[in-house]
């Protein structure tokens, strides 16, 4: 039998009323102005074609450049969360290391990243990895020689071959911004377990790195999901500054469709609806896995 306390009722107040009756009133607001001051000529239909297109040649419905756009932003986010936190990982133990070096060497990663506008870390470090580190992987070289079913994994992996230095450098553009953060929010986890559970757990004979392994890193990994996932998420909106060294996501490809259309509002809008779809749906992961995490083991 489920408590009365397990289930959960949707209660609408006044002021969730009053809330939703002005959010409507400034959306209707916002299109009156639009059509009575800029004259504007809403046209749906122009812009919802670059969403899905019929490719004759196979006879289906295929992604045009919206969901191309989307479908890249998600990669850019799933690839940058997974490398920002292993950055944010590695530099936040280092922060809180008891030798001088790594805590010099992370110090100075984070300040110079949190100190300097996000645009001009993005032009700086692009042109020195797509100049310096791509040719030395060699990406355009093994993509150029690599067979059928290696383009088609890189291609769901990481979007078109041909872009693959592209999304690369963007990737780690993007990673190495949000690593800055990340790292402060580790340290911050790890230094709130009290020390006295150090203490003990080295009273016990546990070396550092299992005190660190299987005590702190467990409490604090509970302590940072909340930061962390307003990170991650901030990430995805971050992701967007990409467009402007050349990397075809969301955004970069909303202008291209908001330039050949004339349809600026309309193409805008779709954009923004599929960043809030993304960021809701991510925070909603998150919110599930706090959840999780605070309920008692048994």
């Amino acid at each position: 039998m489920i408590s009365p306390h397990a289930r959960r009722r949707l209660r609408v107040g006044w002021l969730d009323v009053l809330i939703i009756a002005a959010v409507v009133a400034v959306a209707a607001y916002f299109v009156y102005r639009v059509d009575s001051v800029l004259h504007y000529t809403w046209n749906w239909t122009r812009v919802a074609q670059y969403l899905w297109r019929w490719d004759e040649e196979r006879q289906r419905w295929v992604a045009n450049l919206f969901i191309d756009g989307l479908l890249t932003t998600i990669r850019l986010s799933v690839w940058g969360i997974l490398l920002a936190t292993v950055i944010g990982t590695f530099m936040g133990l280092c922060r809180i290391s008891r030798r001088l070096l790594p805590r010099l060497v992370s110090r100075s990663y984070v300040e110079l990243i949190r100190n300097i506008p996000p645009l001009v870390f993005m032009f700086i470090f692009y042109f020195f990895i797509s100049g310096q580190i791509m040719p030395l992987l060699g990406l355009d070289a093994w993509v150029r020689q690599a067979n059928p079913d290696s383009l088609a994994v890189v291609e769901v992996l990481f979007g078109k071959p041909r872009l693959l230095s592209n999304f690369v450098s963007g990737l780690i553009c993007l990673a190495m911004f949000e690593g800055a953060y990340v790292t402060e929010i580790v340290r911050a986890g790890i230094q709130s377990i009290p020390r006295g559970q150090w203490e003990a757990a080295q009273s016990v004979g546990l070396s550092r790195l299992q005190v660190m392994w299987d005590i702190i890193l467990p409490q604090a990994f509970q302590r940072v999901i909340p930061p962390l996932a307003g990170q991650l998420i901030t990430l995805i909106k971050t992701s967007s500054i990409v467009s402007l060294i050349s990397v075809q996501e969301l955004t970069f490809l909303a202008s291209e469709v908001s330039n050949t259309t004339g349809r600026s509002f309309e193409s805008w809008i779709i954009a923004a609806g599929m960043y809030f779809a993304i960021c809701l749906a991510l925070a909603l992961a998150f919110a599930r896995l706090e959840q999780r995490l605070a309920q008692p083991q048994r």
